[in-house]
């Protein structure tokens, strides 16, 4: 198993209409055909002091393997998500894990 996490820290001032591009980008994400299993959400609402939620939005993908992600990586609605919202935050982080 292959798991892929993305944390998304969105821009202040996105229209609703950015809004809803980004979270349509995100949904396609979890169509490509090497995802397994995906989430997407906002921060909960827990209240720890490890706990980071200063982000707008996660996003989990699980893959068989690193094949299976590095298909995702190379395909076109990944590339079409990348060009399209990018645009939409201001950082972004990625953790990968086996």
């Amino acid at each position: 198993m292959f798991v892929h996490s993305v944390y998304f820290w969105l821009k202040d001032d996105l229209t609703s209409e950015q809004l809803e591009t980004f979270k349509h980008g995100l949904r396609s994400l979890t169509t490509i055909e090497s995802v397994k299993q995906s989430y997407i959400g906002v921060p909960a609402p827990t209240d720890r002091a490890v706990i980071d939620r200063s982000y707008s939005y996660g996003l989990i993908v699980v893959f068989d393997d690193q094949a299976g992600h590095d298909a995702y990586q190379e395909h076109e609605t990944h590339d079409q998500f990348r060009r399209t919202c990018s645009p939409f935050w201001s950082k972004v982080l990625i953790y990968d894990f086996v």
